[in-house]
């Protein structure tokens, strides 16, 4: 890889990580979120400052190419944020549906209150 190439990587890699962390202190970022675009950029970071990095590793797990090992990582990436998507979205369909139901069951104690229907409790 040529001196220029790596130095456009890295110049896109100090913007992408100023961006991440101007919206991480706008509050628009949650940082649990943010973290795995971090690691990716350093890891893109390390793998461009040690170019045989990526051959070493592609032969140590029996990757023919160090293209192919690439591709790798990035559908492993995918995935990891995937199921990290998928389980915040579980954890947020959990919280609306009991923030659904004590929403109803308090519309439903004015109501009744309301109607004169509900009396003191002792």
């Amino acid at each position: 890889m040529s001196i220029r190439i790596k130095c456009v990587i890295i110049v896109v890699l100090i913007l992408g990580l100023l961006k991440i962390l101007g919206l991480i202190k706008k509050n628009k970022l949650e940082l649990k979120y943010a973290l795995s675009w971090l690691f990716l950029e350093v890891g893109i970071l390390i793998i461009t400052l040690i170019p045989n990095l990526l051959n070493v590793i592609s032969k140590a797990l029996g990757i023919y190419n160090e293209i192919n090992m690439l591709f790798f990582l990035g559908f492993v990436f995918i995935i990891l944020v995937i199921f990290s998507l998928t389980m915040s979205l579980s954890r947020n369909s959990e919280r609306v549906r009991k923030m659904v139901q004590e929403i109803a069951l308090n519309s439903y104690a004015n109501d009744k209150k309301e109607s004169g229907e509900i009396t003191k409790e002792v």
